[in-house]
């Protein structure tokens, strides 16, 4: 009895990891029209509170609490803070959606994806690739704005401590590693956003059907977390600790509610990024 070992033939320096490889697919997503405009309104918004502040003669909370956001005028460290708190939860859920949500379902809109993988590239290497380009560009927005705000805050209002809203202030030096802190869980607690537009990019050829889709349950996640008669299941609600980072311009640093919704955004969005990667393996590319 002969055993026949069948191989497969691919052509002569064919490799399957050297395949769309990330620094190629970052350069393609760095030229596209929504990435520059998606960066550019990120660099524009500390201007707008700059001119909104100098218009309306700095903030006013109308009430005798100080809260971060009246802080807002008093150094640039508080200026970018306050520029974190105003788009936390809404703006910087935007570009995670749209450089997530895009990637994928854009390529098969286009009708491009299927010659993709007939290149071939390997759909793991392929989703791989996308996904690794998604999360950079989404750290990159999140970045972006408290440096810009950062650097107009100081020329606006000079370098100096970050000025707390309970009372006393933190050194610049200390107030820049808070800060980064702040960024770094801001992009942590984002990665559910960030899984459910990749998942639904694999599920759709529509790009805005995925960017939509992630923004809207987002949304519908932040109103559940409003509706105190849930009681404890809010805790299962990623919306319920994206303001845990507030802990950390506290004057003593505080982790638990941080790793608490660290540990839930990284559980989400590695069920999600699996079935992406599963549902994506067995499907009928026909775009």
């Amino acid at each position: 009895m002969s055993t026949v070992v069948e191989r497969a033939e691919v052509a002569d320096g064919y490799r399957a990891g050297r395949t769309l490889p990330v620094r190629v697919e970052l350069v393609r997503q760095l030229k596209r029209r929504r990435t520059l405009i998606m960066f550019g309104i990120l660099i524009a918004l500390p201007f707008v509170l700059l001119i909104a502040f100098q218009l309306g003669g700095g903030p006013d909370s109308g009430t005798n609490q100080v809260s971060l956001m009246d802080t807002a005028t008093v150094s640039g460290a508080n200026f970018a803070a306050v520029n974190l708190f105003a788009s936390a939860g809404f703006l910087l859920v935007i570009p995670v959606a749209l450089f997530c949500g895009d990637t994928v379902a854009s390529e098969a809109n286009w009708s491009s994806l299927r010659y993709l993988l007939a290149a071939p590239v390997p759909r793991a290497r392929l989703l791989w690739s996308k996904l690794a380009v998604g999360l950079t560009l989404s750290l990159a927005a999140m970045l972006l704005l408290p440096l810009v705000a950062l650097a107009v805050g100081t020329i606006a209002y000079g370098w100096g401590p970050l000025q707390l809203p309970t009372g006393g202030a933190m050194p610049a030096g200390t107030a820049t590693q808070r800060l980064l802190i702040t960024v770094a869980y801001i992009f942590v607690s984002q990665l559910v956003t960030a899984a459910l537009a990749f998942w639904l990019s694999t599920r759709t050829d529509a790009p805005l059907g995925a960017v939509g889709g992630a923004v809207g349950l987002t949304i519908v996640g932040n109103v559940l977390d409003q509706v105190t008669a849930l009681g404890d299941w809010r805790d299962f609600l990623p919306a319920h600790w994206q303001y845990a980072w507030l802990d950390a311009v506290q004057p003593k640093l505080e982790w638990s509610d941080m790793i608490q919704g660290t540990s839930l955004s990284i559980t989400l969005a590695l069920v999600l990024f699996a079935l992406a990667f599963r549902g994506f393996a067995r499907k009928d590319v026909v775009s």
